[in-house]
């Protein structure tokens, strides 16, 4: 049966995605985005589809959230600051979007009494040395003296005013705590890695990697993601729950650089910088971020399809094609 979702940031690079993925299967999608990070290009295949409508406004507009939200039957909020970089350059704009959206987007989704998936990140686990980092284990922050920690409080304080919903007025709201999601129309601009990478080894330029690249991550399709996303929204039993979601192989930075080198046929050397020289300020990295994935496969059966060769394969065709972004 179709449904009418609404995609709060959905011009980003994950939401028009999971847009994409939305109409194929036949619902209809209203995307609101402000377009401070979401870009045009982004939904050009949509545009003039009959399924789809777009709204140029900011999550923060109460009006136009209660407007839309009376008119869908459910909605995936995606719609926060994006990159490393954004966060540390603009720190009031990523506290006040990030958590005032949220807020703007619950209170309406309770009035109307609409399931929400909110995406949250890995960030939310800080400084934890666990690894791999589950749903349920302690976190430890850095001070609040360190921009670097922002994103990461204000992705807590969303979960905890999402869960706070399910548990006061029983509204369904799933929470995903999303690790590296990568795949075509990601911008590198931002901090972003992989289409850093892949831009830098095609113009035979150096990869600048942060640090010692020591520090390790996983990586994830954007089309696994999504197809984890639709399946979480369609299952009831996801409701007041935290879920990892992201890819299951570890790598380290200095061997992704070296293998973003091999892909693309490049003879690019691979230059490390400090993180002060990278973002212009003090950075504190994390060592380790791999997320343990059993809670959401046993609940949706979820397993990323496409390995790390492939997905880096589609990073680089999507750079050759669409250049630098």
């Amino acid at each position: 049966m179709a449904k009418r979702f609404l995609i709060t940031g959905g011009a980003g690079f994950i939401g028009s995605h999971l847009a994409e993925r939305l109409i194929a299967d036949g619902h209809h999608v209203t995307v609101v985005d402000d377009f401070s990070t979401g870009r045009i290009e982004n939904l050009d295949g949509l545009l003039a589809g009959p399924n789809f409508r777009l709204v140029r406004d900011s999550v923060e507009n109460g009006l136009t959230i209660n407007t839309l939200m009376a008119s869908c039957d459910a909605v995936f909020h995606l719609a926060a600051a994006v990159g490393v970089q954004l966060v540390l350059d603009e720190p009031v704009r990523t506290i006040r979007t990030t958590i005032h959206g949220t807020e703007v987007v619950l209170e309406s989704a309770n009035r109307y009494v609409r399931p929400v998936l909110i995406t949250s990140s890995s960030e939310v686990y800080g400084k934890g040395a666990r690894v791999p980092f589950g749903e349920d284990d302690d976190v430890v922050m850095g001070p609040t003296n360190t921009t670097r920690y922002c994103y990461a409080y204000c992705k807590g304080i969303d979960e905890f005013l999402g869960l706070s919903y399910f548990k006061q007025f029983k509204l369904p709201v799933t929470i995903v705590r999303l690790f590296n999601t990568v795949g075509p129309r990601q911008v590198g601009r931002y901090g972003m890695v992989l289409p850093r990478f892949a831009a830098a080894a095609i113009k035979g330029e150096a990869l600048q990697v942060n640090g010692d690249g020591t520090q390790t991550r996983s990586f994830c399709h954007v089309a696994d993601i999504v197809d984890a996303l639709t399946k979480l929204m369609e299952t009831p039993a996801a409701g007041g729950r935290v879920f990892n979601l992201g890819g299951d192989e570890e790598i380290s930075i200095n061997d992704l650089a070296r293998r973003v080198i091999a892909l693309a046929g490049s003879k690019s050397a691979i230059e490390h910088v400090s993180y002060e020289q990278a973002y212009g300020h003090q950075f504190e990295d994390m060592p380790r971020r791999v997320p343990k994935l059993d809670r959401v496969r046993d609940t949706i059966g979820f397993a990323p399809k496409r390995k790390l060769d492939e997905i880096i394969r589609s990073v680089i065709e999507d750079q050759k094609t669409s250049g630098p972004r």
